[in-house]
């Protein structure tokens, strides 16, 4: 009786250590913007492999390049949005199903868009539209329904307005005039700005800004200034001054979804920063495969950082994978040239053998 229970348990133990272990896949879209085309990363974390699983391309003009710039996946993963900037006479928003990468329908939008994000509150695309042409002057956030790609307001901001992204709750918008050195808070419910706050003295050039997931801050790069400022929200206020390192021209950042990590490109020096939210100091300082970084976007589980850079000339653009665990770069894979925005579509568990 006793021998026979033995035996039960040990078969089933070795059941469980004959199971195969599921494997794990992170899925990211870049666009490359001297390409007019997006490709869908795929990294597998165990073998620390990426590849390029397809490449969409979205341009409209084929001898032009339109500039495929800012990127965002809806909040349910089942489209995807590249902002293109060279439209004439404006730019436009493009929107892809996730499941075929077949275009949808477009939105015609304002001068050269830039970041967007879809709040998770109203549903609503917010752009942000980086004036290029002329003299400087108050530049554009397009709001458009995601729905049926329709801009259905447009609010003026500060000079070159640059990032887009929400608190937590989706009720509140935050972006970043470059020129003028501003953070610009909007109502997500009432499509009307309600703070503005200069967030450093001289030409700090703001270029992008990201709310903490679960505390009253706010992260803002300033790219002429070789610092992160962080914002507290409820002050509104700048409550601490992180140096990055002369020359390194910090330009986008993301903060983990765990609250614990933020990880900033270093576009001046081609590195990555991977700072300690808890301590405030820079954890780690690492190189990336190319010599231009530009975006940054980090997984659900808060494990890796996902970081796009350009290259330089006729180099190719590529994606470079962050353990932030480890605090290293485990693999990197080259895309169109000039790549740029970035975002995250979704994780997925496989058994080995459909790799």
């Amino acid at each position: 009786m006793h021998f026979s229970r033995f035996l039960g348990l040990a078969g089933f133990l070795l059941a469980l250590t004959a199971a195969p272990a599921l494997a794990q896949h992170y899925y990211a879209y870049v666009a490359s913007e001297s390409a007019d085309e997006v490709a869908l990363v795929r990294f597998d974390a165990g073998p620390e492999l990426a590849i390029v699983e397809e490449t969409v391309p979205v341009g409209y003009i084929a001898p032009e390049t339109e500039g495929a710039h800012g990127m965002t996946v809806a909040p349910d993963g089942e489209h995807w949005f590249v902002s293109i900037a060279h439209g004439t006479p404006y730019g436009h928003v493009a929107k892809y199903e996730t499941e075929t990468n077949a275009r949808v329908d477009t939105a015609h939008v304002g001068m050269f868009p830039a970041t967007m994000e879809i709040s998770s509150a109203t549903g609503l695309l917010h752009v942000a539209n980086f004036n290029l042409h002329g003299e400087p002057e108050p530049g554009t956030l397009s709001i458009v329904d995601a729905e049926t790609m329709t801009e259905v307001d447009r609010i003026e901001t500060g000079i070159m307005p640059h990032g887009s992204r929400f608190a937590p709750d989706g009720h509140t918008h935050y972006s970043v005039s470059m020129m003028d050195g501003t953070l610009h808070e909007i109502d997500a419910l009432t499509g009307r700005v309600t703070r503005t706050l200069t967030t450093g003295e001289g030409t700090p050039k703001p270029t992008w800004v990201d709310p903490h997931p679960s505390r009253p801050l706010a992260y803002v790069a300033h790219n002429g200034a070789d610092e992160v400022v962080v914002v507290d929200r409820d002050d509104w206020a700048v409550t601490q001054r992180l140096p990055t390192g002369e020359g390194t021209a910090p330009y986008n950042l993301e903060v983990s979804p765990d609250g614990t990590t933020l990880v900033v490109s270093y576009k001046g020096t081609g590195e990555t920063g991977i700072w300690d939210l808890e301590t405030g100091t820079r954890a780690a300082r690492l190189s990336n495969s190319q010599s231009v970084t530009h975006g940054v976007v980090i997984s659900p589980d808060s494990r890796y950082a996902f970081v796009s850079a350009e290259g330089r000339g006729d180099d190719p653009g590529a994606v470079d994978v962050f353990d932030l665990r480890a605090n290293e770069r485990v693999a990197s894979v080259e895309v169109g040239p000039q790549a740029g925005g970035i975002a995250f579509w979704k994780m997925e568990e496989t058994l080995p053998s459909a790799q």
